[in-house]
């Protein structure tokens, strides 16, 4: 009995030990070996997991760096990671300038007031299907908050008073998350631009002036005023639509003075054109007012 237990323990430890070889060679022969840098760049991202490059999280992004070169990146990204990123591969960092995300309607319970009130599902994409706003304008905000629900970084948030997201400037890293959960496309990432501010036209309404200004106040009528003035050829006009050029505006406000219903938009609110100061009348010379003093003295 001694003898069938030992040889039993000893011809499993034998069939142990050749299965266990077996796997390490099987292992050894197909093996994948992977890039320590995918570590180094992985801890290098901003770790959010947004998914705003469509990829699976920030490790699968740290892969597709450290593998294309001429992969242009992680849009949440800001200039210190894009740093450390580059030293880590040794390459030269990508300039990137600073972008956020814009809502492009300023209609809202303010400049379209509501003419029906909806009491459906709280889903813009719901709502988008049934009804145009409560406003009445088929290309406005429709006010339900999906952007707000998509944003991972809490950097937009539905005003009471207006009906409409704001975005904050401070904790907004373009990620694109709100723009792709707005059915209407009328959140936009523009370029940042703080120090000159960001012209944009605040509507997204195609219809004739006629018609989109009996539902919003503000709305673009597509007069074309804006293109004439503009220095740079940067606003081009498009089914009744007015549309601004980041790469070509210098932000000269010129088009938002000429805008007749103040659809042209400047942001941040605080970038305003310089007061032309008022010129001051010209002094008259002393030996000018000596003789008319005397003449009235005589008199």
């Amino acid at each position: 009995m001694n003898e069938t237990v030992i040889f039993s323990v000893v011809l499993l430890a034998v069939l142990g030990l050749v299965l266990a070889l077996i796997l390490y060679l099987v292992a050894q022969k197909f093996k994948v070996e992977e890039d320590p840098r995918i570590d180094l760049v992985a801890e290098a991202l901003p770790g959010a997991n947004c998914g705003a490059c469509g990829k699976a999280g920030c490790r699968d992004m740290a892969e597709q760096i450290v593998k294309d070169p001429s992969y242009t990146g992680c849009p949440v990204c800001n200039a210190d990671n894009i740093a450390k990123i580059a030293e880590i591969l040794g390459r030269v960092p990508e300039e990137k300038e600073p972008c956020i995300a814009v809502v492009r309607c300023k209609g809202g319970k303010v400049n379209s007031p509501s003419k029906v009130q909806f009491e459906g599902l709280q889903s813009c994409s719901f709502a988008n299907s049934l009804f145009t706003t409560e406003g009445g304008c088929p290309f406005g905000c429709l006010g339900c908050g999906d952007c707000t629900k998509a944003c991972t970084f809490d950097a937009i948030r539905m005003n009471p008073e207006t009906g409409i997201p704001e975005v904050d400037p401070d904790k907004c890293t373009a990620c694109g998350a709100c723009a792709k959960a707005c059915p209407r496309g009328i959140i936009e990432i523009r370029k940042k631009r703080e120090a000159t501010g960001r012209v944009y036209v605040g509507c997204m309404n195609k219809q004739k002036g006629v018609y989109s200004t009996k539902v919003c106040k503000i709305s673009c009528i597509g007069c074309g005023k804006c293109v004439k003035v503009c220095p740079q050829n940067a606003i081009t006009l498009a089914n009744n639509l007015a549309y601004v050029n980041d790469d070509l505006c210098i932000a000269c406000q010129k088009c938002v003075e000429a805008c007749p219903t103040k659809a042209m938009t400047i942001m941040p609110l605080s970038k305003k054109l310089p007061e032309t100061p008022k010129a001051e009348p010209a002094s008259v010379p002393a030996t000018a007012t000596e003789p008319m003093q005397k003449a009235e003295t005589l008199a």
